[in-house]
Order: C-alpha cells, then sequence, then structure tokens
C-alpha cells in the first residue's frame, strides 16, 4: 500500500460534521405552551366560588360595618355617572336565607355587646385601683394635717391631685415651693414612689390679667412652677425621672370658676395627674365612671364659695 492510498483511506474514515438543528426552538415553544395551559386550568380553578357562601360573608361583613351590601358587589358602579350623580340606595340579589341574615346579624349584636360588656369592665376596674391609690394618698396627707392643700378629681388622663394654694405653695409670680408645699410633696412621693404608673405635673397660673413680674407670660410661670415640683418629686422624693413629664397651661385650665370668691388661690396650682394605662377609646368609661359616682366632680376636696 502507497503512503497517498494509506493517506486517502484516512482522510475517508474522518466523521462528518453534524448538521445544525434549526427547529429546536419548537421545544422551547412546546414548554410554553404547556405552562400557559396550566396557568389557565389554575385560574378557572380559582374562579369558582361557592355564591351562597360568599354572600353569607358579603352580608356579615356589610352589617358589621355598617354598610350597603352593594359596597361588595365590585361589579357596578356606585354612581350611574361616576363623579355626577349623587349616591342612591341599591338592591342586591343574595342568596342567603332570613334566618341566616337573623343569625348573622344576632352574632354580631352579641360580640358588640361583649365588646361594650369589657370595655366597661375595665374602666370600672381602673377606677377603683385609682381610688386604692387616693385612699393611700389621702391616708398619709391625714396623718400630717395636710388633707386640706389638695383636691383630687378622675377624669380621662387618670388621678389627678391638685396642689391647691390655699395655704400658699406657690409665692406670687414664683416658682419656688413653699415650705408648706415642700411638706406635701414628702407626704405625697413615698406613695408616689411605688407605683407604676407615669406622672404628669401640670402647671397652672391664676386668671388675674397681671404680667408675671420674673417671666415674659403667664405660660413660662406655669411651666416652671410644674418643672419645680418634678424636680423635688425626683431629687427629694427618689420618683424615678423616667416615670415623670411636665407641661404648664398658663391661666387657660382654672379648676373653679374666676368668678368665684379665693379662686385666684386654689387655680394658683400644679395637678400631679397619676396617668392611666387604658386605652383611648375606655378612657371616656373611665371619666364617665368617676361622673356618676362622683356629680360634684372632685372626690376630695370642698368647691370654694
Amino acid at each position: 500500500m502507497s503512503a497517498a492510498t494509506g493517506g486517502r483511506r484516512r482522510k475517508r474514515e474522518l466523521p462528518h460534521e453534524e448538521h445544525e438543528n434549526h427547529e429546536r426552538w419548537l421545544v422551547t415553544y412546546a414548554d410554553m405552551i404547556t405552562l400557559l395551559m396550566v396557568l389557565f386550568i389554575v385560574l378557572f380553578a380559582m374562579s369558582q366560588v361557592d355564591q351562597k357562601k360568599f354572600n353569607a360573608l358579603k352580608e356579615g361583613l356589610a352589617a358589621g360595618f355598617g354598610q350597603s351590601t352593594d359596597l361588595l358587589d365590585g361589579s357596578q358602579s356606585l354612581l350611574d355617572q361616576p363623579g355626577t350623580a349623587p349616591l342612591g340606595d341599591f338592591e342586591s340579589e343574595t342568596d342567603t336565607t332570613p334566618e341566616e341574615q337573623v343569625a348573622i346579624q344576632a352574632a354580631i349584636s352579641k360580640h358588640d355587646l361583649q365588646k361594650a360588656q369589657r370595655e366597661s369592665a375595665e374602666a370600672e376596674s381602673e377606677l377603683k385601683r385609682l381610688l386604692e391609690v387616693l385612699d393611700r394618698l389621702m391616708a398619709a396627707l391625714r396623718a400630717h394635717g395636710l388633707e386640706d392643700d389638695v383636691r383630687a378629681s378622675i377624669d380621662d388622663r387618670g388621678l389627678v391631685i391638685s396642689l391647691v394654694s390655699r395655704h400658699v405653695t406657690f409665692e406670687p409670680n414664683l416658682a419656688t415651693l413653699s415650705e408648706r408645699g415642700q411638706s406635701v410633696l414628702d407626704v405625697l412621693a413615698p406613695v408616689l414612689r411605688d407605683l407604676s404608673d407615669p406622672i404628669q405635673l401640670d402647671g397652672h397660673t391664676n386668671q388675674v390679667k397681671v404680667k408675671p413680674k420674673y417671666y415674659p407670660t403667664d405660660w413660662e410661670l406655669s411651666t416652671a412652677r410644674a418643672v419645680t415640683v418634678l424636680r423635688y418629686l425626683n431629687e427629694h422624693g427618689g420618683v424615678p425621672g423616667k416615670r415623670l413629664s411636665a407641661a404648664g397651661y398658663g391661666h387657660e385650665r382654672p379648676l373653679v370658676d374666676p368668678r368665684m370668691p379665693d379662686s385666684q388661690q386654689i387655680n394658683k396650682r400644679v395637678d400631679v395627674v397619676i396617668l392611666t394605662a387604658l386605652p383611648d377609646e375606655t378612657r371616656d368609661l373611665l371619666a364617665e365612671a368617676a361622673a356618676a359616682r362622683f356629680p360634684a366632680g372632685h372626690v376630695v376636696g370642698e368647691e370654694e364659695g
């Protein structure tokens, strides 16, 4: 065998190059069609709703929120011409029987009644607790003959102990506590220290229309008095500072009618407010319960006349 013949044979034995498959896209296309079919099957299955159960749920939700059931239909516009016609009355078709509607309404009414009873019980319990705190405070004050220096009330904020200035808690135009005022706070501090409630100190001035001598306005004077009491309770009484806050109200919130005799001495004061932890929707019930038990508006302290 010659070299030329051997070379031709080896050349014929080389594998042939594969042809490119121009129909490969059909595989991807088939996969996409299959996925779309699965998607539509799933969507179709999800669209099958038990109409009777849906209507019962719709009626219950609408009654609970005090709305017409048509607000849940979603297939009709609320207005004849949106943006131009007023909202009218609509009738909705429902498969809910009258008995089922009565049952739904009864369940909602029962839930609302239970909620109201629970909130009322919470308010009564908080009122009882605050009155027990007040008993402890008043017992301490009576032991030192200082019970006439305070007036107590309960409102939506909590228990309010007003340091009235019948015996001059603050000197005129000053935010410095008198010796009598310090004695009152010395008695209150141990009880306040043992509580866990936050305490707010609210400063007030009387309604005499005279510019304070050492402060620009009544706002600064009332705030300074509140801060003075705050610092005394913290620095001398040991009440934790994280539980204390201060606010000033000037002459805007008198305790008694400014036209009454001696009212100016009473309205010049600092209120020690033991803040309740009740939620906002229950605080009004606390004030109502206190007002029902104490129609005069205060728990201890006599009205000035």
